[in-house]
C-alpha cells in the first residue's frame, strides 16, 4: 500500500466511525439515539485510534491536514508531499462520510431537522459567531499539535500504540473544548463530509451551511501552523 492510499483509507476509516458515532447519538430510532456528547466524544476519539493504529506503518497516519501541515513546518515532512497528502485526505473523507450515510440512511429518512442531519456531517458553532468560533477552532487545533508532537514519538513513543495517545489526545480535546463549535480540528473532517451533504440525495435536507465553512478549514491551519512554531523554538 501506498501513502497515498494509507492516507485515504485511514481518513475514510476515521470519517466512517466518527461520523457514524454522531449519526446513531443524533438521528431517530437507533440504539444510540440521544446518547450525549460524552458519546461523540468518546466514539471520535476511538474512531482516530483506530484509524492512526491501522494505517501508521504505511502513510505515518496524519490523516488531517492541520498535522501534514504542521509537520512540514516542524521540518518533519516533505512539502513536496503535502498537497498528495491533503488529497487523499479530503478523498477518504468523502468516501467514509458517504458509507457512514448509507449505513445509517433509514434513520437519515426519518430525521426532520435539517440541522440534525448536517450535524453528522459538519460541525457548526453552539452560538452563531464566526470569530469565537474561529477562535476555539484554532486552539483547539493548537492543543492537538502541540500534544501530539510532545506526546507521540520520541522518548514517549509507543511504537504502533501511538495511536492510543493520539485517539486520548482528541477524546480529551472534545470534552473539555468541543461545546462551542463541535472541535473539527481537521479541515477535511469537516470540508470532505460537506461536500457529500451538498451532493448526496438526503431526504428533507436543508442548507450545507457553505457560509461557516471557511471557519473548520482556516482554524486548524492556523491553529497548527502556530503549534508547530512554538515546538520547534521550544526544542531547538
Amino acid at each position: 500500500m501506498t501513502p497515498f492510499l494509507g492516507e485515504l483509507l485511514g481518513s475514510a476509516i476515521l470519517l466512517l466511525l466518527g461520523q457514524g458515532v454522531v449519526a446513531n447519538v443524533v438521528l431517530p430510532k437507533t440504539k444510540g439515539n440521544g446518547g450525549g456528547l460524552i458519546a461523540i466524544t468518546f466514539g471520535w476519539g476511538m474512531a482516530v485510534f483506530v484509524a492512526v493504529f491501522s494505517v501508521s506503518a504505511v502513510s505515518g497516519a496524519h490523516l488531517n491536514p492541520a498535522v501534514t501541515i504542521a509537520l512540514a513546518v516542524a521540518g518533519k515532512f516533505e512539502w513536496s508531499q503535502v498537497p498528495y497528502y491533503i488529497l487523499a485526505q479530503l478523498l477518504g473523507a468523502m468516501l467514509g462520510s458517504t458509507l457512514a450515510w448509507i449505513f445509517y440512511r433509514q434513520h437519515f429518512d426519518l430525521a426532520t431537522n435539517p440541522e440534525d442531519q448536517l450535524a453528522c456531517f459538519a460541525t457548526s458553532p453552539a452560538i452563531k459567531s464566526n470569530f469565537h468560533a474561529l477562535f476555539s477552532e484554532v486552539l483547539g487545533t493548537f492543543i492537538l499539535i502541540l500534544g501530539g508532537l510532545f506526546m507521540i514519538k520520541g522518548a514517549n513513543s509507543l511504537g504502533p500504540l501511538d495511536a492510543l495517545p493520539a485517539g486520548l489526545l482528541v477524546l480529551a480535546i472534545g470534552l473539555s473544548l468541543g461545546g462551542v463549535t463541535g472541535y473539527a480540528i481537521n479541515p477535511t473532517r469537516d470540508l470532505g463530509p460537506r461536500i457529500m451533504h451538498s451532493l448526496l440525495p438526503i431526504k428533507g435536507k436543508g442548507s450545507s451551511h457553505w457560509d461557516y465553512s471557511w471557519v473548520p478549514i482556516v482554524g486548524p491551519i492556523v491553529g497548527a501552523v502556530l503549534a508547530a512554531l512554538l515546538y520547534q523554538g521550544l526544542t531547538s
